[in-house]
């Protein structure tokens, strides 16, 4: 016979529903600010949906520069790395070159990634994921104490 570790899920009890998760996490500051455990605390996303917002129109020009900007802050890593192993003489040259290096080849990349699309995608976006309701839920057998502690 074999023998296992078995924990049981905990059991949790919804204390309140909303629309939107700052509400939700306003409850959860208020918990915390009145010092009850909110380890036993979690929030849950009910209706999850992926969400996409444009941003604006991408071009090749405007994937160089933000190529542009992120080689360059790879670039100023890199440098830094290097730059702590350098002689005292050198370490800013190192830095600029690297941001320089970084700047061209993240232009280079930046315009290329951008053509391979084709024009299939000529926008930018930002992806999120969204919730139709927020529950705030608590540990069943700290419940009663949580709501006791809003009602305050």
């Amino acid at each position: 016979m074999a023998y296992e570790i078995q924990t049981a899920a905990a059991k949790y009890e919804t204390i309140a529903r909303f629309p939107d998760y700052a509400e939700a996490q306003a409850v959860v500051d208020t918990l915390s600010d009145r010092e009850f455990d909110v380890s036993t605390v979690k929030i849950v996303g009910e209706g999850l949906r992926s969400e996409e917002y444009v941003t604006g129109r991408l071009t090749k020009g405007r994937a160089a520069l933000a190529g542009l900007g992120s080689g360059a802050w790879l670039g100023l890593f890199i440098g830094i790395l290097f730059g702590l192993f350098a002689p005292a003489f050198g370490w800013l040259s190192i830095i600029l070159w690297s941001v320089v290096i970084g700047a061209v080849w993240g232009v280079i990349f930046g315009f290329v990634a951008h053509l391979a699309t084709g024009g299939k995608r000529d926008f930018k976006s930002v992806r999120t994921t969204a919730a139709d309701t927020y529950l705030v839920q608590v540990r069943a057998e700290r419940a009663h104490e949580a709501i006791t502690v809003l009602n305050r």
